[in-house]
């Protein structure tokens, strides 16, 4: 895409983020979301491990923090990417950024976190962050139409209680955090024409609390084999997983 073009995204681990880059990014973040605290935003980039930032024409246009790390299911071991706080400017939502950025990176991290099935813990409570999962990822969960398998029951289920405990709802797969995050006036609305979309009905039906912060949990595997069409799009530029 053109637009493109003078969108530069960088992965870097977060204890190098400069103390500049951490204004820029609760400016951002705040901007859209009401909620958060500046104290509350960096505790919560300070429990991360990686950072992927967007910047067009040197202005920061996007983020998302990472905590990548390995656990163990069962008795097997796991390596498991969760994504901390996300936000992309409405000016940039129509360009490929931050999903190739992402995907990239993940792939890349792959080589610090080689060990058992590599899987992405996704707690969202936007549709639009819900509609990537779909876009790029063939198995998912949950999803529209197909009961979740026992399995991904599971990994879910002990992913959530590890990371979230008590605030994980086992019932309805839902993370209230102590202090959620909500989108910001029209940005929390699901315009009605979107409910056509099964993916953005299923994701409101599952998550009725969205608006006022509530959490969905997802997970899918992250593996080549596991891409979309589009998801392949995105990893021209780097060698296989």
């Amino acid at each position: 895409m053109s637009s493109d073009i003078a969108t530069h995204t960088t992965l870097l681990p977060r204890a190098e983020l400069a103390s500049g880059q951490l204004a820029a990014m609760y400016e951002l973040l705040s901007a859209h979301f009401e909620g958060v605290t500046f104290n509350q935003f960096l505790e919560d980039a300070a429990e991360k491990n990686w950072a992927i930032l967007i910047e067009r024409a040197g202005r920061l246009v996007g983020f998302t923090t990472i905590l990548a790390y390995e656990t163990s299911v069962d008795g097997e071991t796991v390596s498991v990417v969760y994504s901390g706080d996300t936000i992309v400017a409405p000016e940039a939502w129509n360009t490929a950024s931050l999903p190739r950025a992402w995907i990239e990176s993940v792939a890349k991290l792959r080589l610090h976190y080689p060990n058992g099935p590599y899987l992405w813990l996704l707690i969202t409570s936007g549709f639009r962050t819900y509609r990537f999962l779909p876009l790029f990822w063939r198995e998912f969960y949950p999803r529209p139409g197909e009961p979740t398998p026992m399995k991904w029951q599971r990994l879910m289920g002990r992913l959530a209680a590890e990371r979230f405990g008590s605030r994980y709802d086992a019932s309805c797969g839902i993370v209230r955090l102590a202090n959620p995050q909500r989108l910001r006036g029209a940005l929390a609305k699901v315009p009605a024409a979107r409910l056509d979309d099964p993916y953005v009905a299923f994701f409101t039906e599952r998550n009725m609390g969205h608006a006022e912060g509530d959490e969905l949990v997802c997970v899918t595997e992250l593996a080549p084999e596991n891409l979309t069409a589009a998801g392949r799009r995105m990893t021209v530029a780097i060698p296989r997983w």
